[in-house]
């Protein structure tokens, strides 16, 4: 099951290319990596606010076609 969100990223990592959004409504942070994040800025910052599609992945929700 998909469901599209809004959020905040609640910490972004430039190095390793990871990090965690906060959906709006919600304290549960979830997974996202760089390879999610769609169109040429492959980099999100702290505090940005995105729009992503909440699935579950192996163990835990991800955030998946992430647009800044």
């Amino acid at each position: 099951m998909t469901q599209s969100c809004i959020g905040f990223v609640q910490f972004w990592d430039r190095s390793r290319g990871f990090g965690f959004i906060t959906p709006l409504g919600s304290n549960q942070p979830v997974y996202v990596q760089r390879d999610d994040i769609e169109g040429e800025c492959q980099n999100l910052s702290d505090d940005q606010q995105v729009s992503f599609v909440l699935e579950l992945g192996p163990g835990r929700f991800e955030a998946k076609h992430v647009r800044p």
